[in-house]
């Protein structure tokens, strides 16, 4: 009973909080001159990780946010459907009024004509009638839940055929430090206390954290310690935190029913690609890729978050092959000849993942192909425009494989679904 209780008060402080503190702080103005753009959710990684490129654009699409916030993922999601006139209906759910009518302001700024509002709490989803769902966002929310494996099984079942979800969870290294502080605020500034009483004590610590504070080592939290009050409340008072290692996530997934088509960036579990001795990178190709990602996480020490694309167990689409002559490359948000440009002379693509940056070997061609990628051309034309160019048909398989594998794995180049 104790128990129970203590959950409740938990569950109560983390209404309380984002009745007074809507995260992420938004000003629904801003939608005037800027799109938030992340993952999961992004239009382009949908159709390719959850559908496999095989799913047709003018096919209607339902969407369920569950747990939406002040809009992020539902905004950006909304837009891009809107942009290219797709049917779609995106449904954003949550409990906090006032987190929902911020949404809402930056729904109307857009004139998003495509998404609708519901107060209530996914887990009481089954209560609500919303039906069946073909493509689910819980971000940043089953980690804040008193039991997330029947949340997540909830999504579950409100899927439909083929359906699949785009998730975010907290990861533990790259959150050092993070705990500390919450540990010492709770002690500090009890949950019994108003979330007014509560940042105030949070605010006066952090003007005096210690040097030698792990939160201070930890490059990952510039945007919660500059977003204002609700940033700094998520990070270090939020009443309910979890974390989860990439087994525990992936263990997490596997109760749910549910299994990752991708996890995002799906090169950033490869821990070859920091590893470059010959005899690890040997030692390492023997691995099943669930330990690969482990090694990954445990030698990173920055993953903050895990984002991860999933379907049904044995639900995955087959992977659409990027040698079909007829297949569409496009580019996932950085145009081809900007992400040329960031090729360095030796044919390294530095690339960020998070606050580590590896440089990626790419083939010399790699920068010829990468401007002509504009979501209209196929493979075959490709082909035919680097033949003029002197690069053999056999040549340009061999470059565009090597090409694509390692671009797709850092989500630069995906392929475009079906008409």
């Amino acid at each position: 009973m104790t128990h129970n209780t203590a959950a409740d008060d938990r569950d109560a402080g983390l209404a309380a909080q984002y009745e007074a503190y809507p995260y992420p702080e938004r000003d629904p103005q801003d939608e005037n001159h800027r799109l938030l753009i992340g993952s999961p959710s992004h239009l382009r990684e949908v159709d390719y990780w959850v559908f496999g490129a095989q799913r047709p654009r003018s096919q209607a699409l339902r969407v369920l946010v569950a747990g939406c916030g002040t809009g992020d993922g539902a905004i950006m999601l909304a837009t891009q459907l809107a942009r290219v006139a797709r049917p779609a209906e995106v449904v954003c759910l949550d409990r906090s009024e006032k987190a929902l009518s911020i949404a809402q302001a930056r729904a109307k700024a857009r004139s998003l004509d495509n998404i609708r509002f519901v107060q209530g709490s996914l887990t009481e989803l089954e209560s609500l009638g919303l039906g069946l769902f073909d493509y689910i966002d819980c971000c940043g929310v089953l980690h804040h839940l008193p039991d997330p494996i029947a949340a997540l099984q909830t999504l579950e079942h409100h899927l439909a055929p083929h359906g699949g979800m785009g998730l975010m969870v907290y990861a533990p290294y790259g959150r050092t430090g993070v705990y500390m502080v919450q540990d010492a605020l709770e002690k500090l500034a009890p949950l019994a206390h108003s979330p007014q009483e509560r940042l105030d004590v949070a605010r006066r610590v952090m003007r005096t954290l210690p040097a030698t504070a792990w939160l201070h080592q930890n490059g990952n939290f510039g945007d919660h310690l500059s977003g204002g009050d609700a940033g700094l409340y998520d990070l270090l008072l939020n009443p309910r935190d979890r974390s989860y290692t990439i087994n525990d996530f992936l263990a997490l997934l596997d109760q749910a029913g549910l299994e990752p088509t991708a996890l995002m960036e799906p090169a950033r579990y490869d821990p070859g690609l920091f590893l470059p001795d010959p005899r690890l990178r040997a030692r390492l190709s023997t691995l099943p890729w669930q330990t690969q990602a482990a090694i990954a996480e445990d030698l990173a020490g920055n993953m903050a978050t895990h984002v991860a694309y999933v379907v049904r167990k044995h639900a995955a689409p087959e992977k659409p092959d990027p040698l079909n002559p007829e297949a569409v490359p496009i580019m996932r948000e950085i145009p081809g000849a900007e992400l040329a440009k960031q090729m360095t002379p030796d044919n390294m693509l530095p690339f960020h993942f998070g606050t580590l940056v590896v440089p990626i070997p790419l083939p010399p061609q790699t920068r010829g192909i990468l401007p002509l990628i504009d979501g209209e051309r196929t493979v075959g034309e490709l082909a035919e425009i680097l033949a003029t160019r002197g690069v053999s048909a056999e040549k340009f398989k061999h470059v565009w494989q090597e090409s694509f594998g390692i671009l797709e794995r850092l989500n630069r180049v995906l392929l475009r679904s079906p008409a």
